[in-house]
């Protein structure tokens, strides 16, 4: 194992099953937020629900890291340098990004409300907020998003419980850190297909993640020993070539 695989997992290895959370499939956010502790505060309270976060200081970051990569929400900052929130919106929909978007602003008049939704945003909130309220609408949105989404995502006899955040197969509670369980949510929601690695680095990974280091493989090793015991009938598999499965194949 690479020193680095070695750090993340460690890292990792100290978080224990949370308490009960309303948590929805694994998601990506990117917060585009030019005040460093308003950004960190962000950042910290959605890691803390499991979401993956990428930070952007500025308008134009915000907009690049829009157009390259996937994510699930975007929660933007009106007043940015370079580009406010407004134009970012306009830009990535002139663009065919349809990527949902929370505006947080200190302006609460209506028009300014008026202006973000016109621009092509989702839903607006005004400073100061709570974690709490962010928390609930970006889940709004996300149910909007995937309207079929459950509490309870199930693949043979392994089932997860995406609001108590257990995880159990033929019964037996597993133990599973934070990382682990968003991994394994990740690849039983995408079941019966397969889902690649760069898949899997985005989508539970930040932009910070070196892909080039083998943390993945070794998650899925430590995932295997958990979840695919001897007496029990394997469920995940190796795609040679594409990548990982959770499923059930015929004897």
């Amino acid at each position: 194992m690479s020193d680095s695989a070695a750090d993340a997992l460690t890292k990792d290895e100290a978080f224990t099953s949370p308490p009960a959370k309303t948590m929805m499939p694994p998601m990506r956010i990117l917060v585009a937020e030019d005040v460093g502790k308003v950004a960190e505060h962000i950042r910290q309270g959605l890691m803390a629900e499991g979401y993956s976060v990428d930070v952007a200081a500025d308008g134009d970051e915000a907009l690049w890291l829009a157009e390259i990569h996937p994510y699930d929400v975007l929660v933007l900052d009106v007043m940015m340098p370079a580009k406010d929130g407004f134009t970012v919106v306009r830009q990535l929909r002139r663009k065919n990004v349809t990527t949902p978007v929370l505006f947080l602003t200190s302006r609460a008049e209506v028009e300014d409300r008026v202006r973000g939704l016109d621009a092509g945003g989702d839903d607006y909130l005004t400073k100061p907020f709570s974690m709490a309220e962010l928390l609930a609408r970006l889940r709004a949105l996300l149910r909007r998003q995937r309207p079929q989404a459950t509490n309870t995502i199930r693949v043979a006899d392994l089932e997860l419980d995406l609001i108590s955040h257990h995880a159990t197969r033929a019964g037996e509670k597993i133990e599973l850190t934070r990382r682990e369980f968003a991994l394994l949510e990740f690849l039983m929601s995408a079941s019966p297909k397969p889902v690649s690695k760069t898949a899997i680095v985005e989508h539970v990974w930040d932009q910070h993640f070196d892909s080039e280091t083998n943390v993945v493989n070794v998650y899925m090793k430590h995932l295997r020993r958990k979840i695919d015991r001897p007496e029990w009938k394997p469920l995940l598999h190796t795609i040679r070539g594409v990548g990982f499965a959770v499923r059930e194949e015929s004897p």
